[in-house]
């Protein structure tokens, strides 16, 4: 009785769903990582302002949905380059469950571990916010401040990125 014979019914099999169920994907816009034409120090300047104002948030990464660093403020050890590949990564896969269960575009994902938090924010087409906390943090108060921080960032992206901020 180790296998199946042939008086047992076999059990049912998943098959595959018609091409089609899902749209095409979507390409990903240029990148942002490396542009000298974003307001950095306008950015900068969001960045501290939402780490000074959470207390226990050791710092936040801009990064591309490419996965590429834009910039940081990052107050530990990580890596900000491994961090906003990890952000693209939490994109990518709450990008997917949305389209999975039709509710629509990425907002914003939380992981909780052990010692601490990261979260991330849509901010554009292009751009996302990863924020890095320890466990202490007040979780609720940053999901109130940092889509505000958000908004304002793609406001200063889009500045550069759309033809009316075309100042060449």
């Amino acid at each position: 009785m180790s296998g199946i014979d042939d008086t047992e019914t076999p059990l049912p099999r998943r098959t595959a769903r018609g091409t089609g169920t899902l749209p095409p994907p979507r390409p990903l816009p240029p990148s942002l990582a490396g542009s000298a034409s974003l307001p950095y120090p306008a950015i900068g300047h969001e960045l501290s302002e939402l780490r000074l104002q959470i207390p226990g948030v050791h710092g936040c990464v801009l990064g591309g949905v490419d996965g590429l660093l834009i910039t940081h403020n990052l107050q530990t050890d990580v890596d900000p380059s491994d961090l906003a590949a990890l952000a693209a990564t939490t994109y990518g896969l709450g990008r997917q469950v949305g389209l999975r269960l039709g509710q629509g575009d990425f907002q914003q994902s939380t992981v909780r571990n052990a010692s601490g938090y990261l979260s991330v924010y849509a901010v554009s087409s292009q751009a996302l916010l990863a924020v890095v906390g320890e466990d202490t943090i007040n979780v609720a108060r940053l999901h109130l401040h940092a889509p505000a921080v958000a908004r304002r960032l793609a406001a200063l992206l889009d500045q550069v990125t759309s033809p009316a901020g075309d100042r060449s």
